[in-house]
């Protein structure tokens, strides 16, 4: 009768003992490319006439924040930013309309009007500026013109890298090279080369690489960004709009339009493509704020998510 007590007892003890349970919650993160069309001093008509070294007007300034607002990005990556001052400012003035990126960097490099930068609501795990990336160019060496910006962060399911680009726009003084496409292929390769020093294997490696690459998909400079030999670096997401289209830039004088940002993700970080793709955001603000639109990709990632459940003690 005692044995029989003692074994109630101890049932009754593993009945109210709380058991743990693995379950699953999904964390996404939002990360988005913008060239944000000299955010700084530079020449630009104006309504009173062609002004040299002008600022960008208070009205596209106000439409790109409400681009930003809209967008919703968790981290973004800027293109033809200025100086530190006017990061400095639409930080302010975004954080002043309800959105609030509390962490940034600039990049600084040898371009000294147009910056890469980066905004993010989530903290910085490491920064890395490469200023320094060289390739070869008609007998000689060149820069990178704007530098290579890599910033990592922390998630649930691993770090993710980001490395921000502006290759070389088409504009070019050298007959030899045509809208500067071979200047293009020498940053793309430099970039890739940096990308796969820092980032590692790409199969197991969760990187992306985003930014304006002023050249479209099938072009030589973005071909070299995808492989390096037999080696795949990265994939080059599909991308449309709420209406299907894809371009990404307007090029006003001619009234022709290109897609020229790109979002590259590396195979290990490929399944956590939120619905497969990125999109291309074409909500308020947009059309006034730049001649860019922006591109935006979400990683919903699944991780374990640990709780406890207490089975109700039944009665012996």
């Amino acid at each position: 009768m005692k044995c029989r007590r003692l074994a109630l007892r101890s049932l009754g003890y593993l009945l109210c003992t709380p058991i743990l349970v693995l379950g699953l919650r999904a964390e996404t993160l939002t990360i988005a490319t913008y060239n944000v069309e000299n955010y700084g001093p530079a020449n630009r008509m104006t309504e009173a006439g062609y002004r040299q070294e002008y600022p960008k007007p208070e009205t596209e300034k106000r439409a790109l924040r409400v681009a930003i607002k809209g967008l919703k990005a968790d981290v973004l990556v800027l293109q033809e930013m200025g100086g530190q001052p006017y990061l400095d400012e639409l930080r302010r003035d975004l954080k002043a309309e309800g959105t609030d990126y509390p962490f940034a960097v600039l990049m600084e490099s040898a371009d000294a009007d147009r910056h890469v930068a980066l905004l993010s609501m989530r903290q910085f795990k490491a920064v890395v500026p490469h200023a320094d990336l060289e390739f070869a160019y008609f007998g000689g060496k060149e820069r990178v013109k704007r530098g290579l910006l890599e910033v990592t962060i922390s998630t649930a399911a691993g770090d993710v890298t980001i490395f921000g680009v502006h290759l070389k726009s088409r504009y070019t003084d050298r007959l030899d090279d045509p809208m500067s496409a071979q200047r293009r292929i020498g940053e793309a390769t430099a970039v890739r080369d940096c990308v796969l020093q820092r980032g590692g294997g790409p199969s197991t490696a969760r990187f992306l690489i985003l930014g304006d690459c002023n050249d479209t998909k099938d072009s030589k400079a973005v071909q070299r960004l995808l492989r390096r030999g037999k080696t795949e670096v990265a994939e080059l997401l599909r991308a449309t709009d709420t209406r299907g289209e894809s371009w990404t830039h307007a090029y006003r004088k001619e009234d022709s339009y290109s897609r020229v940002d790109h979002i590259l993700v590396s195979p290990a970080l490929r399944p956590a493509v939120q619905g497969g793709m990125a999109h291309i955001y074409d909500g308020p603000g947009v059309r006034e704020a730049s001649d860019h639109r922006p591109v935006a990709v979400t990683l919903e990632q699944t991780v374990p998510q640990p709780s406890e459940a207490t089975p109700r003690r039944e009665r012996p």
